[in-house]
């Protein structure tokens, strides 16, 4: 018997988590009125939280929290007293993205085991050896990886392994979308995607065509495959999708990863009426078999909304599920009546009222049985029921429905027993853990103002500049163009690649050393390539990029303590969260087209065909607006850049009053000209603090002003 693999079911609501529990789930992930991804699910009050935990428990199968959203420094405060009740009731885990709930769950609740969200976007052992030194039990990795590295990640990390197996896909590496936040102001990463990817774009002059929607993702057929691959827990995703189709993809998961558990490879075959059934619970787009087996590919991309079909999800059964118990009654007379009920593993005796001896007719043994067996509304029902009677017995029916009234009712609180907690911290004492007095950049320190650039043109603009304190070579720009350029006085950084799977690590074995050489440090994307640098034991200084989302000050505090020299703020805080937050050694974007999508698909590919050359064409959505994508060829991804630059020269005072050590500027696809004109304003502005004008371009002041809520 192979081990059993867990079915993860999502719970969006009370029906849904019921009728995930009805179908066969082992455990239910969902979210409460806060700090979750889905925040336009139904969810669950505070009060709820906390019967649904009791409620899951009795039936002997688990619950995740979803706390997988960025938060804010204030949002810290409130945190502690949203979780605490929850840890105390027994919570199995929290599913978090942000590094800084990370740190605040392991020293507030030291007894929560924390999942790692897919939002973190983990794409490698590496990644995982990153977050497994940080005290989490499991990885829900990045989507897109194949079934190959998630069983290397599975063997070299030791680490329980949580994958999707059904349900929507992304087109952008969860974590790192910023589309729907930057055009229409909400965040996916605060749980509020508008989903703007579904919609029509033009890809160079072609027509418009649903280029960025993914079919859904459905494996049935891949069971064996990824159970051999080393996965602990298939994920079902659809906390917005109905009790019905909940139900139906979870008994469909059930029954076939038992079946192969049961029969091996040899017996495994999916029933195409099954398929139909799964398939027909839901239709939007279609279905695919993601990224397991293929890097990316025009057939996994729905280019057109298909023509409403009827849904044909099983029905989700009426009787209320109910956890089978035995019992064993004790009936002497002249003592007290005896109840002993239990499960597999937990069982307890309840002593109740004085059995008499019958003054007429002595009590039916069927009749006793009747009584005993009326669980009505209870989370419990009896499988055997035995019975020892002894004597003339008789007990009043009201003395038998206390007998098991309370005999259910002692069995309940001894199996919750075994999942509550005690001792949290307390809460006076994590509210000051890693809040250290901030020493803020006296006022007369103007901060260094840097350039990061993506192509050799820009580079060789920009190096040697005097009015440029730090040049970012992104990682495409190759080595030739780099060496032996006059800089005089200039720091040049290394950008690493936005993501670094275990091709890309190997590829830079073979650069590590120039690359030391060459380099005063380097930019880090992602937690893959700092552990790659770690391991390698990098000697330099180690920058981090705005999409690590320095969040929050225990965020900031666990990046200072990893090894980080100095960070970039995420570009979704606004002022007052960026004051709060501090940037005393952190830097800020002050111009740039900002990439707003970094997916594994690539938009040439699937519409003009790969030449595996890097380049950029443009998308124009249904408002004529132009948003342009790199492909990045060496490592296969694109990154999808906003339609209009972030400029912040007329926001000079606030940014000053921010301290912030560094002030770059982001140069993609600007001409010499344009690029010099910036490079101008911006030594004008932050370094000279003359007074500039905005120039007459179509441009945002990003989140800089409204923030994300």
């Amino acid at each position: 018997m192979k081990n059993r693999i867990e079915i993860l079911a999502p719970a969006g609501s009370g029906e849904s988590l019921e009728a995930a529990m009805t179908a066969g789930a082992d455990a239910v992930y969902l979210g409460g009125r806060k700090f979750g991804a889905r925040a336009y699910a139904e969810n669950f009050s505070d009060g709820e939280l906390l019967d649904t935990i009791d409620y899951v428990h009795v039936h002997g199968k688990k619950i995740y929290l979803a706390v997988n959203t960025l938060i804010k420094d204030r949002e810290l405060e409130e945190l502690y007293d949203y979780l605490a009740p929850c840890y105390l009731r027994g919570l199995d885990a929290v599913i978090v993205q942000d590094l800084g709930v990370m740190e605040f769950v392991r020293e507030a609740f030291p007894k929560l085991p924390i999942h790692v969200s897919t939002q973190a976007t983990v794409t490698g052992a590496l990644g995982a050896d990153f977050f497994k030194e940080r005290g989490v039990c499991r990885i829900v990795p990045a989507r897109e990886l194949s079934l190959p590295e998630i069983r290397k990640m599975k063997q070299d990390s030791g680490l329980e392994i949580e994958c999707f197996v059904h349900g929507a896909l992304c087109y952008c590496y969860s974590g790192q979308c910023l589309l729907s936040s930057m055009i229409g102001g909400r965040s996916g990463n605060r749980g509020q995607c508008a989903q703007p990817c579904r919609l029509p774009y033009a890809a160079g002059d072609g027509k418009a065509q649903d280029i960025m929607s993914l079919k859904d993702l459905c494996v049935i057929d891949m069971l064996p495959e990824l159970i051999e691959a080393g996965i602990d827990s298939f994920k079902i995703e659809g906390r917005m999708k109905q009790p019905e189709y909940v139900y139906t993809v979870v008994s469909m998961y059930r029954k076939y990863t038992d079946l192969y558990n049961s029969s091996g490879r040899d017996g495994f075959a999916v029933d195409g009426r099954d398929r139909a059934i799964l398939w027909g619970s839901y239709q939007r787009r279609g279905y695919t078999t993601g990224y397991y087996k293929q890097h990316n590919g025009k057939d996994m991309v729905s280019f057109c909304r298909p023509k409403k079909s009827a849904e044909e999800a099983l029905c989700v059964p009426r009787h209320k599920m109910q956890q089978k118990i035995n019992g064993k009654l004790i009936l002497s007379e002249g003592e007290h009546a005896k109840l002993y009920i239990g499960t597999a593993d937990t069982e307890i005796e309840y002593t109740g009222a004085a059995v008499q001896r019958a003054k007429n007719r002595p009590l039916d043994t069927a009749h006793i049985e009747k009584q005993m067996r009326k669980t009505g509304n209870t989370e419990f029902v009896f499988d055997r029921f035995d019975m020892e009677v002894k004597g003339q017995v008789f007990l009043p029916v009201q003395a038998l429905n206390e007998l098991r009234r309370e005999g259910i009712a002692k069995l309940e609180k001894e199996i919750l027993s075994d999942y509550h907690r005690d001792g949290a911290v307390d809460r006076k004492e994590w509210k000051t853990a890693g809040r250290e007095a901030l020493h803020c950049r006296q006022a007369d320190v103007r901060p260094d103002l840097s350039v990061l650039v993506s192509e050799t043109p820009h580079f060789n603009q920009v190096i040697g500049d005097g009015r440029i304190d730090t040049v970012y070579a992104d990682a495409s720009i190759g080595f030739s163009a780099v060496r032996d350029k006059e800089r005089k006085g200039q720091k040049l950084f290394l950008a690493l690649p936005y993501i670094f799977r275990e091709g890309t690590a190997h590829r830079w074995e073979n650069l590590y050393d120039e690359m030391v050489s060459l380099f005063d440090g380097v930019l880090i994307r992602n937690f893959e390539s700092f552990q790659w640098l770690k391991g390698r034991g990098y000697p330099k200084e180690i920058r981090s990029d705005y999409n690590l989302y320095v969040f929050n000050r225990m965020s900031r505090k666990v990046m200072e303590e990893t090894g980080v020299g100095r960070f970039f703020a995420p570009v979704e805080l606004n002022y007052k969260e960026l004051a709060e937050l501090g940037l005393e050694n952190g830097g800020l974007i002050v111009y740039g087209n900002q990439p707003v999508m970094v997916s594994a698909n690539c938009i040439r590919k699937n519409t003009k065909g790969c030449n595996r050359e890097d380049g950029r064409l443009y998308l124009t959505d249904r408002f004529r607006k132009k948003f342009a994508v790199k492909n990045y060829c060496a490592d296969c991804y694109n990154v999808i850049y906003n339609c209009q630059p972030l400029v912040l020269l007329s926001q000079q005072r606030e940014v000053k009053e921010l301290h912030p050590a560094e002030l770059r500027m982001d140069f993609t696809g600007e001409s010499a000209k344009e690029a010099e004109r910036m490079i101008e304003l911006y030594w004008k502005c932050f370094k000279k603090e003359l007074p500039v004008s905005v120039p007459d371009i179509d441009y945002t002041k990003g989140h800089f002003r409204r923030g994300v809520k």
